[in-house]
């Protein structure tokens, strides 16, 4: 029979008035770990405390700290600030590489060049269209503040160009951290101070200048937070250009689609797809129509290149054992992953959040890929704060980030290579230390889709006041089972 529909009063996303309603502002009341430190301190906020309740709201609290982290990135990088000609500093072993002063002079845009479109004897862009927009925007700027710009520079002109460069991009990706933040704060009501997790992270700090990763992820966060919002449209145009910008938002099309067929939603869905491929080909056809050639670069980079630094591939590469056909064995275990993702969507026995399946798709592409940069922390950094807002299991995963940040550059460098000569078997411990603790993620988020009662989100500890579903889901929260999958439970319970 068809499930019977949810009554209002009974609609699992239904989010009733809190006991307190300020208790979204006490984390010390929802929290175990920061029940625990709150009262080595004095105990949770008091309800009379209205300074901190309406003048320090949790967005203007988190976005300052979010500010500080990104701070406290920007003087961890002073090391490798290079500011006369001739300087080398030992980026790898004072770990502070960036691979932005680099790109600059080496893929023409300190010559004037504009990506894709001009040509050189430098390599093209081997990022997706809309970073190398972003680029050009930088590059012009960087050039409007007197950076000299041509052929023919001095070695020191080269070097203030690329230091102004740098300084342009530290402000504009310090911006899009706090963008988002500040969508992380607003993405699950009730639950804003889960976001401290992203706005403190020492995975941000240590990882935020390596590359252009935080456009991708401000408009991914952004993006989610649009679906959350029940505007689905505008949800798949972001989304669709985090795509543009870096392939992995992309990803969430595919749980998205079957948790909108499981909860009959999918005119939103629709809407979310006809936004994320305009906003797609808006970006990406001049450069396809004008130089299709320096389009293809991305894709064509990304297929030729072998196991590389991170990977699971790479270490075995290391070992002596490289894999053969390694294209279609990540490929396949890739495809593996998303179909035992999609059958915990279709048959757990409550409708799995899409904060959580949107973690597990994305964690299962990053640890089957080829490579694993250093920078990809920041993609998967707020899923897992969507997914599993617990301290102990960020704890988990950002120790795991931090080894392997410590141990990528230290390998690079020949820091860890012992005496002898022989294997950097430290560096092979890092990445199988960082794929443990991404999937003891997993487990917990699996877990969660299995038992809901685990799910930090859905059964909160005494005292926050609310009962919900999926407040990250948009059109999903509170939506009944489509009666498919009930006759398709059914059929498999006669079967059995």
């Amino acid at each position: 029979m068809p499930q019977a529909p949810v009554t209002p009063d009974a609609a699992p996303g239904r989010t009733r008035e809190p006991r307190d309603r300020h208790a979204e502002l006490q984390p010390a009341r929802t929290d175990p770990f920061v029940a625990e430190m709150a009262q080595r301190i004095g105990g949770p906020l008091g309800r009379h405390a209205t300074l901190v309740r309406d003048v320090w709201n949790p967005a203007r609290v988190l976005l300052v700290v979010a500010s500080l982290t990104y701070l406290a990135g920007m003087v961890f990088r002073l090391p490798c600030r290079i500011t006369v000609a001739g300087q080398a500093p030992d980026a790898f072993r004072r770990l502070c590489y960036s691979d932005i002063g680099l790109l600059y002079g080496d893929r023409g845009l300190l010559q004037g060049n504009t990506p894709y479109l001009d040509s050189g004897p430098y390599q093209v862009l081997e990022y997706p269209v809309l970073t190398g927009w972003f680029l050009e925007l930088e590059r012009r700027i960087t050039v409007l503040l007197g950076a000299p710009s041509g052929d023919g520079l001095s070695a020191q002109q080269a070097v203030d160009a690329t230091l102004r460069f740098f300084d342009v991009n530290q402000v504009l990706l310090g911006a899009l951290f706090l963008v988002a933040v500040w969508a992380q704060v607003r993405t699950v009501p009730g639950r804003p101070w889960d976001a401290t997790m992203l706005a403190a992270a020492p995975t941000v700090a240590a990882a935020a200048l390596v590359n252009w990763d935080l456009l991708a992820v401000a408009l991914t966060a952004t993006g989610v937070l649009a679906w959350s919002r029940r505007r689905p449209g505008l949800g798949g145009v972001l989304l669709g250009l985090g795509m543009a910008a870096k392939l992995y938002p992309a990803l969430l099309l595919g749980p998205l689609l079957l948790l909108c067929l499981r909860s009959a939603r999918m005119r939103a869905y629709g809407r979310l797809v006809v936004g994320f491929v305009v906003a797609w080909l808006v970006v990406n056809l001049p450069v396809l129509v004008l130089a299709p050639d320096a389009w293809l670069d991305f894709w064509t980079f990304n297929a030729d290149r072998s196991g590389d630094f991170g990977s699971i591939w790479y270490v075995f590469s290391l070992a002596g054992h490289p894999v053969g056909d390694l294209n279609a064995v990540s490929a396949g275990l890739f495809a593996l992953g998303c179909v035992l993702i999609g059958l915990l969507i279709v048959l757990a026995p409550r409708r799995p959040r899409f904060g959580a399946m949107a973690f597990l798709v994305v964690a299962a592409f990053l640890m089957t890929n080829k490579v694993y940069s250093p920078q990809y922390v920041l993609w998967l950094l707020p899923f897992v704060v969507l997914a599993r807002p617990r301290w102990r299991d960020w704890w988990v995963f950002t120790a795991g980030e931090l080894f392997y940040f410590v141990a990528i550059w230290w390998h690079l460098g020949g820091e860890l290579s012992p005496g002898d000569g022989g294997s950097d078997r430290v560096y092979w411990l890092a990445v199988l230390a960082r794929l443990a603790t991404q999937g003891w993620v997993v487990a917990m988020v699996v877990r969660d889709a299995l038992r809901p009662e685990h799910d930090p989100v859905r059964a909160p500890s005494t005292g926050s006041g609310s009962v919900l579903d999926d407040p990250t889901g948009g059109v999903l929260d509170g939506a009944a089972d489509a009666p498919w999958r009930t006759r398709l439970l059914s059929a498999v319970g006669r079967r059995a």
